[in-house]
């Protein structure tokens, strides 16, 4: 049975399955024992500016930290903003999972059947993990926050929602950010569990099957599964257990656009080779045509 009560639906059972603790202190165990005490029921910081103090590099220090990164246990993700690590779905002031998982994917995946190629079966867990990756590259909000195991691929990210006379223009002290995981930390930590339905905040990776997404696997796509709205707070409490260092921010300068893009285009990291199809051409070719001067 699913949290919320009533049986699972369809939509819902392949992220409700699985084990039953996260970590070892996270297991709900009844008592008819009273108890009494007091708690403080802390109001959420989502939607404020992010409390991460960042590692300000230029791009060339950048690229000598992004040799020294362990692979494959650590991922990465590019914000054109410095604000917190949240979901699609929690940004858009959405809270209810199950509604989510019952109602709206249901309702998404009878629309999309006849422009996939493959039928997506919602009652299997692999499956229904490819239709939310899949929903979420072309810009459904899901409750998944896409990372890369490239710096590079997280780079491109960090300097794509904007062209270069605009980055000329800017203030020297406006920033990109990426946002760098130790993954490997995470997991040695905290057991795998990939439902979302729990009575607890739960956060882990996966690597879904690319079923008509051929973006997955060029951006070397990792997809983290979260019920937590305020990712950044969640992984700063974690640390108490994993020690420092599991979650860093690098801060790059926005004015040095021109030649971050400039360089990733020489490493074939383009949004055509990035986005396979018409639009990722089509992106790639406004940017050769109109921004390189």
């Amino acid at each position: 049975m699913c949290a919320g009560g009533g049986s699972a639906n369809y939509a819902c059972q392949g992220l409700c399955r699985g084990r039953m603790i996260f970590g070892s202190e996270s297991a709900i165990v009844p008592s008819t024992r009273k108890a009494k005490g007091a708690f403080t029921l802390l109001r959420s910081q989502a939607g404020t500016s992010s409390k991460l103090k960042p590692e300000e590099m230029s791009w060339e220090e950048f690229k000598k930290e992004a040799s020294t990164f362990k692979t494959p246990g650590t991922v990465f993700r590019g914000q054109n903003d410095i604000q917190r690590l949240r979901s699609a779905f929690h940004r858009r002031g959405r809270a209810d999972l199950f509604r989510f998982l019952s109602e709206d994917l249901r309702h998404l995946h009878k629309h999309l059947t006849a422009r996939t190629k493959h039928l997506f079966n919602l009652d299997i867990p692999d499956q229904l993990g490819a239709f939310l990756n899949l929903v979420q590259h072309h810009g459904y909000p899901t409750p998944l926050l896409d990372w890369t195991y490239s710096p590079y691929v997280a780079a491109f990210f960090a300097y794509r929602g904007f062209t270069n006379d605009a980055a000329d223009k800017s203030d020297p002290k406006c920033k990109v950010r990426i946002h760098v995981l130790d993954r490997q930390l995470w997991e040695s930590h905290f057991q795998p569990d990939l439902r979302l339905l729990v009575p607890w905040f739960t956060l882990q990776f996966s690597e879904f099957i690319a079923l008509d997404n051929p973006r997955s696997i060029p951006q070397q796509a990792v997809s983290m599964i979260v019920n937590v709205d305020d990712i950044e707070e969640f992984l700063s409490h974690a640390e108490k257990k994993t020690g420092p260092g599991l979650l860093r921010a690098i801060d790059l300068p926005k004015p040095e656009r021109r030649r971050v893009m400039s360089e990733l285009m020489k490493m074939g990291i383009t949004a055509g080779s990035l986005f396979p199809g018409l639009d990722g051409a089509c992106e790639e070719w406004k940017y050769r045509h109109f921004e390189i001067l």
